[in-house]
Parts: C-alpha cells; structure tokens; sequence
C-alpha cells in the first residue's frame, strides 16, 4: 500500500476555516508491506525503517492513545475502521517513507491514508475516498491530538497525477484544476528546521481564528470578506484581527491562483504566491528566519532566473518552502537555493522536484 505526502501551492491555514486550499500530492510515498503473522495472533506487529524497535498492538484490545508515539497514526486508523465493522485481522507490517519527517509535506497523512488502504485490502471492503480521508483526520485528532484540517488527508487519497486539488472545505467538494505544462515544475526546499513551538502555537492559531469569528458573529472566516473584516477592525483585539485578515484575504488567493493556473497566467500566480508568503510571515505569524530566507533568495533570482513564485508551505515553523519554476532552469535554480541558503543560515536544505501525484493505491508483488 502507499499514500503520498502533499504540498500545498496556496491557501494555509485556510482548511480548519472552511476555506478553500489547493494543494497537489507529491512523488513522495508511505508504503506498508503487510503479511499474515505466522503465529496466528491478532495483534499487529509495526515495524518501520526509520525506528529501530517493533511495536505490537493488540487488536483484541480497544486501541488507546499511547503518548506522542508515531503508531498513534496508525492506532488512530484501526480503531476508527474498527468502529465502521472494519475490523482487520493480525499482520506482520513494514513501513518505508520517502516523506520528509517533520517538513510540512504531510508524512502522518500519508500514513494515515496509507493504514486506512491496507485495511481496506485486507477486509475487503471498501470505503468512498472522501469517508477515508474523514476516518483518518478524525484519528489525527482523537490519536495523535492535532487539531489538523481536512486538507491533508483529503490530498493523500483524492490526489490524481497532473492535477492540483482545488478542495471546498466547508462543502467538501474538490475540483481537479490541470497541472500539465512541462515547461513548469514544483520546487519544494526543505529547510530542515522544526522549532518546538510548532504544535502548540497551530492549536493556538486556531483558537485565534475561532475567537475572531466569534466577535464577528459568523459561524467561520470563510463567511468574511475583507471589506466587512475591515469595518468590524474595532470589534476585535489587534491579534485576533490580523489572524482573521490572513485567512480572509488567503481564501481569497486560493479561488485567484486556481483561475491564474487555469489560464496559465504564471506571473498572477507568482505575484499571490509571495502576498501569501508575506501574510503568513506578518499577519498569521507561521514563518521562520529559514524559510524567509529561502522565499527571499528565490524572489532575488526571480523571474528572469526562472523563479515564478515562491512561499511557505506547512503549518510553518520550519519545514518546507514552495516555488513554481521554469523546468529548464531547475538544476541551476536549485543550486543557487541551496548555496544561498548555506551561506546564510549555516544549513543544509534539501531539494527537489515532484509533478502533482496519484493518491493513494494498492502496490501487489
């Protein structure tokens, strides 16, 4: 079985909102390989290639949070399908990911997506995507504790090859917006920092944007536009308000940037691609000194490099950047970014290209 990771071209923060965001899923998987145990148990013995200890769950016994352990990922998927009569029997798993841990590409996502098809393989049954990719954002927040969006999991297992998700995250409804120029590729810069106060800080900003909808009287920000945002400035403490004009002018972007590509208006797309940057940076303030540097090289080489448009992408806090580039020019673009960035910060960035992915799939030997 294997999901993909994500990356989001724009629209952050906007998913818990009900906003739109439009993401694509990368050439970046979780893959399990799974076999009948030979002892006959049902427990579920979890090994992974990047921890050096199995871990046993026993299915005979409800499946419960265990701390910040990455099976929570996993545990979280079982018990949801369980509850659903999806009740898998023992296996003996090995799970690979070629997802950056902790870069904002949604590596718990695909995991989560990844479980959710290996069950289904397993069972026999069979679940409509949108419903496994509920299953699994429920089990992010019951197992793992974060308060995540849809968007993740909706990428991982709706996500179609040559095509950005443009997802409705109120109504649920995706539109597959082409992504099939090759003269144009997707840049994605890991800055390989995570600062701590990620996870708090993302349950804070959404206590932030609660708050402001709150005062605002409406049941999200997805119901303000910025001309009514703007009047009600004196109805909200200055945190909240800002909170609430990044997510109010990026749901805005997002709807603009899927036109931009839909007419292939590379420039349009760019110019939003940077006011996102900076609206994440000042208003909703996700960034970090990392990716600030990353987005500043890129709008320094520009246009006339081949750097169309460039910004964070994740929850922020570290983790990755995004830029759309000319195809031609990726080799030279993606040097320059990693020698800029080293001379700067000391670090070491990793580079690398993906075209919009299929979703998750069953991998048969």
């Amino acid at each position: 079985m294997a999901a993909p990771g994500r990356v989001n071209l724009i629209g952050e923060h906007t998913d818990y909102n009900d906003g739109f965001v439009l993401p694509m899923a990368i050439e970046r998987y979780v893959t399990i390989a799974a076999d009948r145990p030979l002892d006959g148990t049902r427990n579920w013995t979890l090994r992974s290639t990047a921890v050096p200890e199995p871990v046993v769950l026993d299915l005979t016994q409800p499946l419960t949070r265990q701390g910040t352990s990455w099976t929570n990922y996993v545990s979280g998927v079982v018990a949801g399908l369980a509850a659903r009569g999806m009740s898998p029997e023992g296996l003996d798993l090995l799970i690979d990911s070629t997802v950056p841990l902790g870069g904002g590409l949604s590596s718990s996502a695909a995991l989560e997506v990844a479980t959710a098809t290996l069950i289904e393989a397993v069972t026999g049954m069979t679940l409509d995507p949108v419903d496994k990719a509920l299953v699994c954002q429920r089990a992010e927040h019951d197992f793992a504790g974060v308060p995540c969006g849809i968007m993740d999991q909706f990428t991982s297992a709706l996500g179609q090859a040559d095509h950005l998700l443009l997802l409705d995250c109120r109504s649920r409804v995706t539109r597959l917006v082409p992504m099939t120029d090759p003269s144009i590729s997707v840049l994605i810069v890991n800055t390989n920092v995570r600062h701590e106060l990620s996870g708090g800080e993302y349950a804070k900003r959404r206590a932030e944007c609660e708050e402001a909808a709150r005062a605002l009287g409406v049941a999200s920000l997805r119901d303000v536009n910025l001309t009514d945002l703007q009047a009600a400035q004196d109805r909200l403490s200055p945190v909240p308000w800002r909170r609430a004009r990044h997510v109010v002018s990026e749901i805005a972007r997002t709807l603009e940037a899927a036109e931009a590509i839909g007419a292939a208006d590379w420039g349009r797309v760019g110019r939003l691609m940077y006011a996102s940057h900076d609206s994440l940076r000042v208003d909703y303030e996700v960034s970090c000194a990392e990716l600030d540097t990353v987005v500043e090289l890129a709008a320094t080489m520009g246009e006339k490099r081949g750097v169309i448009g460039c910004r964070m992408t994740g929850g922020g806090f570290g983790g990755c950047a995004v830029a759309l580039v000319d195809t031609s020019e990726v080799a030279a673009i993606s040097l320059d970014l990693a020698a800029g960035y080293r001379q700067r910060t000391g670090l070491q960035a990793s580079i690398f290209v993906s075209r919009p992915a299929a979703g998750a799939m069953v991998l048969k030997a």
